[in-house]
């Protein structure tokens, strides 16, 4: 029986958009579930403040009677505007391993980016930077973090059968707890904070730690803005994010970097891994979900490092030491194993630096690919 795609019209179509991969990974230990509550807000323009400058359209792939495919199509106007690319994105690409059905899928955001006036489709990338993005091809037995991805091996065999190429690889790392911050780490950071004026600032509550979100976001437009695919956040997005997000940080896990004027200048957010928490909720916070992820985060053995920032003046030096050296003793204190990053470009020697002070290894490398059409 041939593949028959159909177009995503309604919320109930959406929801078994989003509820697709929970059959296709069904008891896969490496894939973490999202909340499906938080993937239909994103994927919803009545939610999704990115919905202010970006067009989407979702499809399902039908075989037997059965769903077996799904891919978004992403058309970012401020990305076109910013990087001059004439590209629309594939995102949330899920499939079973017949060709058959990645082809229709493809063909569909193919066709649909043809019809825009478009010259190429890249992905997978989201609605905007911190979204879902890149294809595992490296580490399929690895744990990923839940801001991260995984797929089955065969997804980037069927992507070069059509013609999907490398556009950038992501990489990420791991390692181990020393037993003790680095002398030259002190060292750095002790002439780093006379020399730039900036010293470490931790806070010890939600409380303290709010007035610098907004400047967590200010940070990241200004750090980010060279990076592969980033568009600024607009202040619509950096209150979503905020409300999104800002509940499950950990104070006592964040580290800031102020000037003389209190104005931050640097950043690193880090959480206890709630990957195997996110397993055992299964998608849903409720009734039971929230219990798993409260769990996880009292007494953990790993942490993920989400994000970390540091403004363009004060790049290059020697501010980042100052965050590892808070990261680290945090680490030992709390008798942490070993610790997670999150995806950075692989041409991002800048981020890389950050774990040259570490025994660290890196075990996972994913992929955007990119089609001329």
């Amino acid at each position: 029986m041939s593949v028959e795609i159909k177009e995503v019209v309604s919320r109930k179509d959406l929801k078994k958009f989003v509820k697709f991969p929970f059959s296709l990974y069904d008891k896969n230990k490496y894939w973490i579930p999202p909340l499906i509550k938080d993937e239909m807000e994103t994927l919803s323009p009545e939610k999704n403040p990115a919905f202010d400058f970006c067009e989407a359209k979702y499809w399902l792939a039908y075989k037997d009677g059965q769903i077996a495919g799904r891919i978004a199509g992403i058309l970012n106007t401020k990305y076109i505007k910013k990087w001059g690319n004439k590209y629309a994105s594939f995102s949330r690409p899920e499939f079973i391993d017949d060709k058959e059905v990645s082809k229709a899928l493809f063909e569909a955001v193919e066709e649909w980016a043809k019809s825009k006036g478009l010259e190429g489709v890249h992905g997978p990338l989201g609605l905007s930077t911190f979204d879902q993005q890149a294809i595992l091809i490296e580490g399929f037995e690895e744990l990923p973090t839940t801001a991260s991805v995984f797929n089955f091996p065969y997804y980037s065999e069927h992507m070069e059968t059509l013609g999907y190429a490398k556009e950038v690889d992501y990489v990420e790392y791991q390692a181990p707890t020393p037993e003790a911050v680095p002398e030259k780490a002190v060292r750095v950071a002790n002439i780093v904070q006379k020399r730039e004026k900036v010293r470490l600032l931790k806070s010890k509550s939600k409380k303290e730690l709010a007035p610098y979100a907004s400047q967590v976001f200010d940070v990241i437009n200004a750090a980010y803005a060279p990076l592969f695919y980033f568009t600024e956040l607009t202040e619509k997005q950096i209150r979503y994010f905020t409300k999104k997000y800002f509940s499950f940080i950990l104070a006592e896990y964040v580290t800031l970097i102020v000037d003389q004027e209190d104005k931050l200048v640097g950043f690193q957010i880090t959480m206890p891994s709630l990957s195997r928490a996110f397993q055992k909720a299964k998608g849903r916070l409720y009734p039971f979900g929230f219990i798993h992820l409260l769990r996880a985060m009292k007494n953990p053995k790993v942490l993920d490092v989400y994000l970390v920032g540091i403004l363009p003046k004060y790049q290059g030096k020697g501010v980042n030491a100052l965050i590892m050296l808070d990261l680290t003793q945090m680490a030992i204190d709390r008798k942490i194993e070993y610790g997670e990053s999150n995806s950075e470009l692989e041409e991002n020697i800048k981020v890389q630096s950050f774990w040259k002070y570490y025994d660290a290894r890196r075990h996972k490398r994913k992929r955007i690919y990119l089609k001329k059409i």
